[in-house]
């Protein structure tokens, strides 16, 4: 699923009152680490799809000659079945950051205390969609 012009605000019971920077406790990154530091450090680069695969291929650490010998592979497995959208990620739920679609679908995410997440918020012109809830 990929969304355009859209903002996904913080679930309302994200446990934080100013965004936070995911760490990782393990020598592993976790995959929502990985989301964070692509959005970061190229925001608008990524659209769903490749946000999902790039995020796949640093956290299984697929290396270079794999990936040019199998990169057609591994994307025909991987998207065989769905996966979710930055609604149902931690950064979204628990870190306190909101995610702006733009009008290519490329995503960057913003801290819920900045004034361009308040700027996504008071534009009437924008779809605004709450990430998911953790607790039903």
């Amino acid at each position: 699923m990929s969304y355009t012009n859209t903002f996904i605000k913080v679930a309302d019971d994200c446990p934080v009152v100013t965004s936070e920077v995911p760490v990782s406790k393990k020598d592993k990154k976790p995959m929502h680490l990985i989301q964070y530091e692509l959005l970061k450090q190229h925001p608008y680069t990524y659209d769903h799809e490749a946000l999902i695969y790039e995020v796949f291929i640093k956290y299984r650490e697929i290396s270079e000659d794999v990936l040019e010998k199998e990169s057609e592979k591994i994307k025909t497995e991987l998207f065989s079945k769905g996966h979710p959208c930055l609604r149902a990620s931690a950064l979204t739920k628990r870190y306190g950051f909101g995610a702006h679609y733009n009008e290519q679908g490329k995503i960057a995410i913003y801290p819920m205390e900045s004034k361009d997440y308040e700027a996504f918020m008071a534009d009437k012109g924008m779809k605004i969609l709450s990430a998911m809830k953790t607790k039903r």
